[in-house]
């Protein structure tokens, strides 16, 4: 029990997220294909987004929409571990999505609409090709540029997003007073050895963690 309230108290985050239930299997094949696309994590169903224990009216059901989501609306399909824990006549579900070695995974929002998400934060965010790529690279474990020192310019935005949730091109160039070429190829390298990750789903393309 104690472990099921430490879980709440860290809040949600790229590795936890809280839902009061499942409500379609398209909605919760996103959180869960995000959460396999990074580094894994939990869901807990039955907790609503203030962290407060509401349970689930029917645990079955609910179990039910999350294996029909792991297994039809995210290819490839994934994996769950689901736990049930009681609390004051309460059932919560704690659902353990394990990091995947199958990357990418996309789920399914639409009819024959697949797309592919990862984690940024508390949030899943809708990846762009270029992440993909990344994601492929790191399932296939091509050699990435860890191994190498990274220079001042590049450790510059690893500091800078760890302390803000996004950075833009235009915002990289006014940090380090560089120009366009030069900061949008650093962007990318650090994007294509799996550093920061691409997204352009929005009017302007900002990178994360």
């Amino acid at each position: 029990m104690s472990d099921l309230h430490d879980l709440i108290r860290r809040g949600e985050g790229e590795q936890l997220e809280f839902k009061k239930r499942t409500t379609h299997p398209t909605r919760i094949s996103r959180t869960l294909v995000s959460l396999a696309n990074t580094h894994g994590g939990q869901v807990l169903v039955g907790v609503d987004d203030d962290g407060r224990v509401v349970g689930v009216r029917d645990a079955e059901e609910e179990i039910y929409l999350l294996r029909q989501a792991a297994e039809f609306y995210a290819d490839p399909p994934l994996t769950l571990k689901i736990k049930e824990i009681e609390e004051d006549g309460r059932t919560i579900l704690v659902v353990t999505v394990p990091e995947s070695a199958h990357k990418p995974h996309r789920a399914q929002v639409a009819d024959g609409d697949w797309r592919g998400y990862v984690r940024v934060r508390d949030e899943s965010v809708q990846t762009s090709q270029l992440t993909e790529r990344v994601l492929e690279r790191t399932e296939l474990e091509l050699p990435r540029l860890e191994k190498l020192p990274l220079n001042k310019e590049e450790l510059a935005v690893l500091a800078y997003l760890r302390q803000h949730p996004r950075i833009t091109l235009p915002q990289y160039m006014k940090l380090l007073n560089i120009g366009q070429r030069r900061a949008y190829r650093t962007l990318i390298k650090l994007t294509l050895h799996g550093y920061i990750k691409h997204h352009d789903k929005e009017k302007e393309v900002y990178y994360t963690l």
